[in-house]
C-alpha cells in the first residue's frame, strides 16, 4: 500500500507541472523582471559578486547559479513556457546580450528606503538607462539593441513587497505600524509601474505576496506560542499582514487599469497557491510543509539562523526530496514547478488571460 501511495503522489506532481505545449507567441517575447530573491536569477552575484555556493542549483542546473533555490525558480518555468531562454541579470555584463529582455530582480529587495541598491525605485532607473542606452546604441547603427516597439510590447513583471513586510516586523514593529506602512509600499509599485508606462511600456505582469508566517525562517525565528498558529502551523499576524497588502495591491492594479486605459495589467494571487501548498501538501506529493530541505536542527522547521544552506553544517535533504521549502525562505524547484502550472492555467489571475498575451 505504500508503494502504491508513492506511485500516486509522483503521478500528481508529474501531472501539475508546466506543460510542453507550444507557446503561440507570434513574436520573440521579450520580458523585463523586477523584484527580490523570489525572481533573481544571479543579480545579487553579478552586483556585488556575492558567493551562493552549492547545495544551490544542484537540481536542474548542476551549479549554482545565483538563484536562491535547488534548481529553476518561477520565473524561469514562465520563460519556458513562452519558449525563450533564461532572463540574465542585468549587472551581468559577460556573456549577456539581453536580446529577450533582462532581470533587474536582486536578492533582498524591497521598495523602501528608496535611495539603497536594490530596492524597486532604484531598478526602475536602472531599466530607464538600459532603454536609453539601447536607443543611444540603436541610433549608432547597432542591430542587436531593443527598439521602442519592443520595449512597448515587453512584458513587464513586478513581484517585490515581502522583504518590506518581513523587515518591517524583524525591526520588532507592532501589527499596527506594519500595516501603517503598507500603503507606502503600494505607492512605490503605483510610482514603478507608471514610470514604466510613461516611457512605452503597456503589458505588466503583477504578483502579489506569499503567506509569510509560513515560512520555516519566520517560524524559527518568531518561536510563536499555538495561539498564534492558524490551523496550518502558519504565525496568523504575518499572514494577516501579508493578506492586506494583497487586498492593497488589488485594488491599485484595478485603479491602474481605469487610468492607464491603454495598458494592460494583471493581477496574479500567488499567496492562494502557495497557501494551498501548505494546506494540501499531501495532495501535491510533499511531506513536512514547513521544514526547510537545507539548514540545520531537524524537525520541525529545520532552520537555524547561524547554520543556514551551505554554510556550516548545514545539510540538504536527498535529491529528489518531496520539500515544499527549499532553505527555509525559498520554494524548492518542485514546488516552483507546480507553482507555474497553477499560473499558467490563468485561475489565479485578474483579468483572466494567457501568460502569453504578451508577443501574440
Amino acid at each position: 500500500m505504500a508503494s502504491i501511495s508513492i506511485y500516486c503522489s509522483i503521478f500528481i506532481l508529474i501531472s501539475l507541472l508546466p506543460r510542453s505545449t507550444e507557446s503561440l507567441c507570434s513574436t520573440k517575447p521579450l520580458i523585463f523582471s523586477f523584484g527580490d530573491s523570489n525572481s533573481d536569477t544571479g543579480g545579487l552575484v553579478a552586483g556585488l559578486g556575492y558567493s551562493i555556493s552549492p547545495p544551490y542549483g544542484r537540481t536542474f542546473f548542476r551549479r549554482s547559479t545565483g538563484r536562491l533555490t535547488d534548481g529553476r525558480l518561477l520565473i524561469d518555468f514562465l520563460c519556458e513556457s513562452v519558449k525563450t531562454s533564461f532572463l540574465r541579470p542585468y549587472m551581468e555584463s559577460l556573456g549577456s546580450s539581453f536580446s529577450n529582455g533582462a532581470n533587474f530582480a536582486v536578492v533582498g529587495s524591497s521598495t523602501l528606503p528608496k535611495s539603497i541598491p536594490f530596492a524597486l525605485n532604484v531598478q526602475i532607473m536602472q531599466f530607464l538607462h538600459f532603454k536609453s542606452k539601447s536607443s543611444e546604441l540603436l541610433a549608432s547603427g547597432s542591430q542587436k539593441m531593443i527598439n521602442d516597439d519592443g520595449f512597448q510590447r515587453a512584458l513587464y513583471m513586478i513581484d517585490i513587497g515581502q522583504n518590506d513586510i518581513a523587515d518591517a516586523f524583524a525591526k520588532k514593529y507592532s501589527y499596527a505600524q506594519v500595516v501603517k506602512r503598507i500603503p507606502l509600499v503600494l505607492a512605490e509599485i503605483k510610482n514603478a509601474i507608471k514610470s514604466i508606462h510613461d516611457n512605452g511600456g503597456r503589458k505588466f505582469w503583477v504578483h502579489n505576496t506569499g503567506p509569510l508566517g509560513c515560512l520555516p525562517q519566520k517560524l524559527w525565528l518568531v518561536k510563536p506560542s499555538s495561539k498564534e498558529l492558524d490551523p496550518h502551523g502558519c504565525i496568523s499576524s504575518y499572514n494577516s499582514a501579508a493578506n492586506l497588502f494583497n487586498e492593497g495591491l488589488r485594488h491599485l492594479c484595478a485603479q491602474l487599469r481605469s487610468e492607464m486605459k491603454d495598458a494592460t495589467i494583471i493581477y496574479v494571487d500567488i499567496y492562494a497557491i502557495k497557501y494551498d501548498l501548505i494546506a494540501n501538501a499531501s495532495k501535491y506529493g510533499f511531506s513536512s510543509p514547513l521544514m526547510a530541505c537545507c539548514g540545520f536542527g531537524g524537525p520541525p522547521y529545520n532552520y537555524n539562523i547561524n547554520v543556514t544552506c551551505s554554510h556550516g553544517d548545514a545539510q540538504a535533504c536527498n535529491e529528489g526530496s518531496k520539500f515544499i521549502s527549499w532553505d527555509g525562505i525559498h520554494l524548492t524547484e518542485a514546488a516552483n514547478s507546480i507553482l507555474a502550472s497553477k499560473i499558467l492555467s490563468q485561475q489565479y489571475s485578474t483579468p483572466r488571460v494567457p501568460f502569453d498575451f504578451f508577443c501574440l
